[in-house]
């Protein structure tokens, strides 16, 4: 039975849909007024893999996965200033670009994926109808605060105490709040910035409340599973969690899920700190298979350390599970459930989704297929099907074997097509009996980390 770490007790909890047989999951997307980074492709991954066990377990029409866009707050006005640019325009250009790199990497589309300026109407009521219950209220200056003290169980999801936040430094206090710790659910409107119309004037939603309206009109006031990044556990959770119940005057969610940071050559990344990675451009040398194994191979409630060496260590990883299946064409058979290696697979990812787990019983289903390439063509086959079957549901051995080992040159390295002619040079100089020749162009290519294998069909290459 699968187990799931809920961030809210604490401990693992066998998952029981609230509806039996159906699952309903909302994961808060990216604010999109910049390229994507490495943090945000381990959101994107983890729950990627998660949607699909959860699929595998449930079946695909029995699972609704949602996940958000914000496309309005402070830092999407301000570089749209910064760029003279139109705030539709410039969150376009972004959404299409983490379209982009979530399709590189192997993420398959949720099946909802709401803009927050296309549910005013919804954040709107919602705020109202938190007004009437005396759970907000608006300022001197405009703005609509919610009342954290209205709401008894605050603090429940971060562990955080009321009196600790109200006294402490990191809470932003505004002459226009009644408590430090109160947040804001709709901002006036200054001058020059985009704004919607509502019952307290000109403005636009605060972040928190964009969440809650859409997760309630695409799922409901109560749904299963509710997930995203560490950083959003407070106060961005916390603050979803007193909007909705305080709407609803009931359970928001059951499962909380939060995937760990990142952090780079063992420190954390920031823009400050100059270690912050765009995943395009860490697509530029490494596959986006090989960055969808560098983050499943570790458990996504860990840090996750980034860095050339751990990616190149992911490489070679995976090139070792491609080469097992190379030159194997899999048997056209279903997934035999009751096998051992299936077994144990399962039992890692019913385990809090324990992908490392999983990928070592893919290691010794591809040691067993290596041992079987010469002994048992039809057991082999029947293997390699299997080993395909079980890594499709972590999004991984998705390419072909001979194309993936051969990819990666990265900028600087060889491209495909000079490696191909210097073989076929190498291949002319053999036929000629010009060994020096031939040798030569083999320590070029080796120099090119160029791995060259002769064989009876002629010479194969992958890179290293």
């Amino acid at each position: 039975m699968l187990q799931i770490h809920n961030s809210l007790s604490g401990k693992k909890e066998p998952f029981t849909p609230i509806e039996p047989g159906k699952v309903k999951m909302y994961v808060c997307g990216m604010t999109v007024y910049d390229y994507c980074h490495i943090g945000h492709a381990r959101v994107l991954v983890v729950f990627d893999v998660i949607n699909r066990y959860l699929r595998k377990l449930y079946g695909d029409n029995n699972v609704t996965y949602v996940r958000n866009i914000t496309d309005i707050d402070d830092k999407i006005i301000a570089r749209a200033i910064e760029n003279g640019e139109d705030i539709g325009t410039l969150t376009q250009r972004f959404i299409d670009a983490m379209h982009e790199d979530a399709d590189a990497l192997g993420v398959m589309r949720p099946d909802i994926e709401p803009r927050a300026t296309e549910h005013m109407d919804n954040i709107i009521n919602m705020i109202q109808t938190l007004i009437d219950k005396g759970m907000a209220y608006q300022g001197d200056n405009g703005d609509v605060y919610y009342q954290v003290s209205k709401f008894k169980d605050y603090g429940k999801l971060s562990k955080k105490n009321l009196e600790d936040l109200q006294s402490g430094s990191r809470v932003e206090v505004e002459q226009a709040k009644r408590d430090p710790a109160d947040f804001v659910l709709w901002k006036m409107a200054k001058p020059g910035e985009p704004f919607w119309e509502s019952p307290w004037g000109q403005g636009r939603p605060g972040w928190h409340i964009e969440c809650s309206a859409m997760s309630k009109h695409c799922l409901g006031e109560h749904f299963d599973i509710h997930g995203g990044g560490l950083d959003l556990k407070f106060p961005h959770h916390e603050n979803e969690i007193a909007q909705s119940e305080g709407c609803s005057g009931h359970k928001f969610v059951n499962y909380w899920i939060h995937n760990g940071f990142v952090r780079v050559d063992d420190e954390k990344m920031s823009k400050s700190l100059g270690n912050f990675f765009i995943i395009r451009d860490v697509l530029k040398n490494y596959a986006p298979e090989v960055i969808r194994y560098f983050i499943l191979n570790s458990h996504y409630r860990s840090p996750l350390n980034y860095s050339d060496e751990n990616l190149d260590r992911a490489k070679a990883s995976l090139s070792t599970l491609y080469q097992s299946v190379l030159d194997i064409e899999p048997a056209d058979a279903p997934l035999d459930e009751n096998s051992d290696y299936a077994r144990r697979f399962f039992q890692a990812m019913d385990d809090d989704f324990n992908t490392p787990k999983a990928i070592s019983v893919l290691f010794d289903m591809s040691h067993e297929l290596n041992r079987l390439k010469n002994s048992d063509k039809a057991q082999a086959q029947e293997l390699a099907a299997r080993i395909k079957h079980l890594a499709h549901i972590l999004g991984l051995l998705e390419n072909d074997p001979q194309a993936f080992l051969q990819s990666g040159a990265g900028e600087g390295g060889l491209s495909d097509d000079e490696i191909n002619d210097l073989i076929a040079q190498r291949a002319q100089a053999k036929a000629d009996k010009n060994w020096a020749e031939s040798d030569r162009i083999r320590d070029v290519l080796v120099a090119a980390d160029i791995l060259l294998e002769d064989t009876p069909k002629g010479t194969r290459w992958r890179r290293k």
